[in-house]
């Protein structure tokens, strides 16, 4: 299974990151460094919420129904004047459910390492979360997800499995952080370590995270 990072290997992908980019009136160099870490975020943080019955079940359906609602297969018309209200809105629940409590948290994390103010990492990740959702959707359909078994198993692999332990370990040190941002980068080097020529998802976030984009 490819890595939710391959997505922007993908004419889909520099789709995304332009259209999010023309939203948030940010530079597509910015707007891919951002999206590069908040996809395997909020990736990792459904994975966590999947763990319980009820987060799987409540995931499950918002998969098969409010968001297979074809959002990857019309772009154009998404980003065209601009993104609509009711997509934002949308967006906005959607990090209220998954993130939680840790959505300031991740948005400060976010902002420290882009140099972009909180503000505009909060739009950016509005406009991403439905993106997310149709994509998830389009790939659970396409794995014939239908239990949480199912659903843990699609949302590891699009993080890299059980080679990318240690990302994932990461992400989740990032989410369960107490918001002051002040242990990131020790965990960033704990986990990463300094191999710069690692591959892979931890490869690009340790870049992304010490500054070497």
């Amino acid at each position: 299974m490819d890595g939710i990072l391959d997505l922007f290997n993908t004419e889909l992908g520099k789709s995304i990151i332009n259209g999010v980019s023309q939203q948030t009136n940010q530079p597509t160099d910015k707007t891919q460094d951002i999206l590069t870490m908040a996809l395997p975020l909020m990736t990792q943080a459904m994975k966590n919420n999947a763990q319980s019955p009820q987060g799987a079940e409540g995931l499950l359906n918002a998969l098969n129904n409010h968001h297979n609602n074809g959002v990857l297969d019309d772009l154009e018309g998404l980003f065209k004047g601009g993104v609509d209200q009711n997509v934002m809105t949308d967006g906005e629940k959607i990090l209220d459910h998954v993130l939680g409590s840790k959505q300031q948290n991740v948005t400060n994390v976010l902002g420290q390492k882009s140099g972009i103010d909180a503000g505009t990492i909060a739009n950016i990740l509005k406009v991403a979360a439905p993106i997310l959702m149709g994509y998830l959707a389009k790939q659970s359909r396409q794995r014939n997800v239908s239990g949480s078994s199912d659903l843990t198993d699609m949302l590891g692999g699009l993080l890299g499995g059980s080679s990318a332990h240690r990302e994932q370990d990461f992400l989740t040190s990032i989410l369960d952080a107490d918001g002051d941002g002040s242990a990131i980068d020790d965990i960033a080097g704990m986990v990463l370590g300094n191999n710069k020529t690692k591959g892979g998802l931890g490869g690009m976030l340790g870049d992304i995270l010490k500054g070497n984009t």
